[in-house]
């Protein structure tokens, strides 16, 4: 046996060059030097060597996180299937207890505030241990949603969304460190696992939407937000049964230097985003969140308005858009994964704002390419042709040109996370990545 793991040994390294032995010796080759690692003499000292990269290269396939990272997509979609629901009955619910078009505003931009203020604080705690922030966050949110169920007037309100803001910063933040720490691990599939994490949100989203609307005909708004506080307690049970990756990854660094040991202290000085923004990475990434974000109220503000002029149906057909628009995501995020695991993370971020840049400002120019199709679809037609028509020219080139603008955005959303992964210094991944969160917050309000 002996002879013949030296024989096969000293085969590879003459043919490293030029060829891989399959990976179903690999358990052959460490279960004979296990089997005979007493009998072995200094003699067999490179032997010794090759056994134990084999050991090594089988420690590292086990450690794969594959449980934890499926249990983060599972989280999501159950979350997230919650969040659809609310998103559509939100302005229905201000609008039964009473509440004025501006007050509706206000509550829909108050967890915006809390965002922006905790995102950084949030980061830091994040830092120090990312399931307390993650499980705290979900309960908060929990919490709030419960809250806004109960509440009949404006501050009860408010002060619950403004709740719901500071979960949604905790959470998130855990959930970018964790992801960050799981995916360091296995960084040849990063493009993959925050395109699955990108596309298990739009689903849920899909999926939440008309569970949401059939809640509200049988049990009124108020009982979507019970469902969605209990989507956020099951997520956070699910998260019980996370590792927590700070504790194994800083464990693993060589806490002997200075700089290390600053990291492991977490002191008010050991990230500032003011020294982020003088790095011209960190501020090119900055100005994309910013784009991104001012597509993002294109699309909440503009693109319905637009949608119900140009589609048949007028609100249903632009919630059908805005619907298709959603689900683009479950195109373009795996798009954008397989794009950067293979062109990377830069290229992709820079095609797909390239694409989704462009197909926002041909919006104005479709529109007024077939300038009169606008004003026969918002009146009364007396013919089908006429209507048909009129969707085939402005109506279609209008859908193409935002489902490619929606789909673009799905791909550039992984690219941008994973600059922002790389780019993060180690043991803050938290607090720098909410850099970015945090100015497209910003701009949201004063949008």
């Amino acid at each position: 046996c002996d002879n013949a793991a030296t024989t096969l040994y000293s085969f590879t390294r003459e043919n490293e060059a030029q060829t891989l032995l399959p990976t179903i010796f690999y358990p052959t080759r460490t279960i004979r030097s296990n089997a005979h690692i007493s009998r072995m003499s200094q003699t067999n000292h490179d032997q010794h060597e090759y056994d134990d990269d084999c050991n090594n290269d089988n420690d590292k396939a086990a450690e794969v996180p594959l449980q934890p990272l499926a249990l983060i997509l599972l989280s999501q979609f159950v979350l997230f299937i919650g969040v659809g629901a609310v998103i559509p009955t939100l302005p229905l619910y201000a609008k039964s207890i009473g509440l004025s078009s501006a007050a509706n505003g206000i509550v829909l931009s108050a967890p915006a505030l809390t965002l922006l203020i905790l995102a950084k604080p949030s980061g830091r705690f994040s830092d120090n241990a990312r399931k307390p922030a993650l499980i705290g966050g979900l309960i908060l949110y929990a919490i709030s949603d419960l809250g806004t169920a109960l509440s009949s007037s404006i501050p009860p309100l408010l002060f619950t969304r403004l709740g719901l803001g500071a979960g949604i910063c905790a959470k998130e933040a855990g959930e970018r460190g964790m992801l960050a720490d799981l995916v360091s691990q296995v960084p040849e599939i990063r493009g993959k696992v925050l395109a699955a994490n990108q596309a298990m949100i739009a689903l849920g989203i899909a999926v939440g939407a008309p569970l949401g609307g059939v809640v509200v005909e049988l049990y009124g708004p108020r009982a979507v937000f019970l469902c969605a506080s209990g989507a956020a307690l099951i997520t956070a049970f699910l998260y019980l049964f996370l590792p927590e990756t700070v504790p194994a990854k800083r464990d693993g660094e060589d806490v002997s230097s200075d700089e290390n040991l600053s990291l492991l202290a977490m002191d008010d000085n050991s990230v500032e985003w003011k020294e982020l923004l003088t790095q011209p990475a960190w501020r090119g990434l900055v100005m994309c969140e910013l784009g991104a974000k001012i597509g993002y109220i294109a699309k909440l503000s503009s693109i319905p308005v637009l949608a119900a002029q140009v589609l048949p149906g007028g609100a249903i057909g632009a919630g059908t858009l805005i619907s298709a628009a959603g689900l683009s995501g479950l195109i373009g995020a795996p798009l954008g994964g397989w794009l950067i695991d293979r062109a990377g993370a830069r290229f992709t971020a820079l095609t797909s704002g390239l694409i989704s840049g462009v197909s926002l400002m041909l919006i104005p120019l479709v529109l007024n390419y077939y300038p009169s199709s606008i004003s026969i679809t918002s009146a009364v037609v007396s013919t089908d042709a006429v209507e048909t028509a009129s969707f085939s020219n402005t109506g279609a080139a209008f859908v193409t040109v935002v489902l490619i603008w929606s789909t673009a955005v799905a791909a550039q959303g992984p690219a941008l996370t994973a600059i922002a992964q790389k780019l993060a210094p180690s043991g803050q991944e938290a607090t720098s990545m909410a850099l970015p969160r945090a100015s497209g917050d910003a701009l949201f309000l004063v949008a």
